[in-house]
């Protein structure tokens, strides 16, 4: 059986931070709110939780799973190296609608699909995500729906759609029109953008000091 928690109410938040940090140390699965859409997580070291992760959505490893971190700190011992272009696009843009592909830290043990040795990696602008992050460090998080069904921007959604295959739900309120994250790819020198999203490609250029244009 699953659990809904109320995150809109302090006692309820309490309870449901402290549930849901409980079963992602055990292997288990939680959906929490982000400032995009809502999501499904698992602790990202854990290689049985991703899978289940993974199964809960229908979805095989060829679609690796993203990682949330709770801070710009957290981002330094999950890389390789942190490029200058990184660090100016994660002080602009941490927390919020910006997700970075870098080169993963070879000593890392952990499965996220066929990742070919990159990292996907966010901080969401979310209090309740980034209190659960904070408090278990970095989850590997995919959005909360099945594979090839919309993605859920209320619990309700989310619900109807993983049912009990998630054990925690933290409901923090409706996500509003659901909008992807901006996705940037910085493995190969030059950035790159993969999928356009809540970051324009407008801002992304202005910040970086370069004009990303479609052949980028």
């Amino acid at each position: 059986m699953s659990t809904v928690y109320d995150c809109t109410t302090p006692d309820s938040r309490e309870q449901g931070l402290a549930a849901a940090a409980g079963i992602v140390r055990a292997g288990g699965l939680v959906v929490l709110p982000t400032d995009t859409v809502y999501g499904i997580g698992a602790d990202a070291f854990d290689a049985n939780a991703v899978r289940a992760l993974l199964a809960a959505k229908g979805r095989g490893p060829d679609m690796p799973v993203p990682v949330l971190v709770g801070s710009w700190s957290t981002v330094d011992g999950l890389v390789m190296s942190v490029p200058q272009q990184a660090r100016t696009l994660i002080e602009a843009f941490w927390p919020g609608g910006l997700s970075l592909v870098l080169p993963q830290a070879p000593s890392l043990n952990w499965d996220l699909g066929e990742t070919r040795g990159t990292v996907n990696l966010r901080m969401p602008l979310h209090p309740v995500a980034l209190d659960l992050l904070r408090e278990v460090g970095p989850m590997a998080v995919s959005s909360a729906n099945r594979s090839g069904q919309a993605p859920a921007s209320s619990v309700a959604e989310a619900r109807e759609q993983l049912g009990d295959s998630v054990q925690v739900y933290l409901d923090g309120g409706p996500s509003g029109e659901p909008v992807a994250s901006t996705i940037v790819d910085l493995t190969q020198g030059a950035p790159r953008i993969l999928r356009e999203g809540a970051v324009s490609r407008a801002e992304l250029s202005e910040v970086l000091g370069v004009d990303l244009g479609a052949d980028w």
